[in-house]
């Protein structure tokens, strides 16, 4: 069968055990997880994407829990999981938990035996789709993926409401996105559109010329610099960008499914400061903190971002876990997708 046709299935987890050098499984009070987290005085994570979204977050938490300190190191999540690979390789870990998009890692990570399994307090809240039956991992975010477009260059009656509308000739030369075959969510979204539409999309989609970039922080960027129009892979930067008095404006599809990925969390077993990221984890997916994420938050008693409706009501393309979890297919699609495109040649920064 080509691995094309591979249906995505969902798999089963096999856990590892939580580590016996910190505090059991069961919920503990923040009292409790501070008392340990003051012996060990830090917190070493890295972060899928920028850092500048955790920063005022980190900020906050040292000053609730003073003796505490956090680094944060950014990158993209397909190079900081090598790092941790090698790290855990050699049996000297230096970061204590991840944020990452690639939630196969996570997925990999469980499987392996090398995340801590921890249900942090008001874990039950979770929707039960963004949940780990043994919480090895966590969802963090959930972010929708939909269109952008500048609006000091484009009128809202001319912004594109579904992905044949990108194929228009005003804005050949002008369209945007990450490389779909170097992240995984802008892959997702290219899957969804081709899955609807055929591979001929493909075909006269790149004969428009459209531009690609690593990272949805530069699509924004080059969205409200007005050096491209429109672009069907804006995500929770755009919206920030607005916020900011940026020209632009974020839409959701009408006539196409959204797709939404996931930010997921794990604390691993061997972390130098299991407490402090236990800690860092339970005060995090709080609703006090989730209320102030800027996107969807995978509690059910949170309510959406301003400006958006409640996760039920859109309609979405929301298997993203099983998409990346199918090796297979992943390996194909990347491919495929580096064809069209080449290979990563337009490199951003991540902050």
């Amino acid at each position: 069968m080509n691995t094309m046709q591979t249906k995505i299935t969902r798999r089963a987890f096999a856990g590892g055990a939580a580590s016996m050098m910190v505090l059991p499984a069961r919920a503990q009070t923040m009292d409790e997880l501070y008392a340990r987290a003051k012996e060990e005085k830090e917190l070493v994570f890295y972060s899928g994407g920028p850092v500048v979204p955790y920063e005022e977050f980190v900020r906050d938490f040292e000053k609730a829990y003073p003796g505490v300190r956090v680094t944060v190191e950014g990158g993209f999540s397909n190079v900081l999981n090598d790092k941790i690979n090698a790290q855990i390789k050699s049996g000297k870990l230096g970061v204590d938990m991840a944020f990452f998009q690639t939630v196969q890692d996570f997925v990999a990570w469980k499987k392996q035996g090398v995340l801590m399994n921890f249900r942090h307090a008001g874990y039950d809240q979770q929707l039960p789709a963004y949940q780990d039956p043994d919480g090895a991992f966590t969802t963090t975010k959930v972010v929708a993926i939909g269109y952008g477009y500048n609006t000091k260059l484009v009128s809202p009656p001319d912004a594109p409401l579904s992905a044949n509308d990108f194929l228009k000739p005003g804005f050949a030369g002008k369209v945007i996105t990450c490389y779909p075959a170097d992240d995984d969510a802008t892959m997702y979204l290219f899957y969804t559109i081709v899955q609807k539409y055929g591979w001929s999309w493909m075909d006269r989609y790149m004969a428009t010329k459209p531009n690609f970039v690593q990272g949805h922080l530069n699509v924004a960027r080059s969205i409200a610099a007005g050096e491209n129009l429109v672009t069907f892979d804006a995500t929770t930067a755009m919206v920030d960008l607005k916020s900011k008095g940026a020209p632009v404006e974020f839409t959701v599809s009408r006539d196409d499914p959204t797709p939404f990925f996931t930010l997921t969390a794990g604390i691993f077993k061997d972390a130098p400061h299991p407490n402090a990221a236990r800690l860092f984890q339970t005060w995090y997916m709080a609703p006090d903190q989730q209320k102030r994420i800027g996107v969807f938050s995978s509690r059910k008693d949170v309510p959406p971002p301003a400006g958006f409706q409640p996760l039920s009501s859109y309609r979405a393309a929301n298997e993203y876990r099983e998409f990346v979890s199918n090796d297979a297919l992943m390996t194909d699609l990347r491919k495929r997708f580096e064809g069209y495109t080449g290979p990563v040649v337009n490199k951003g920064g991540v902050r």
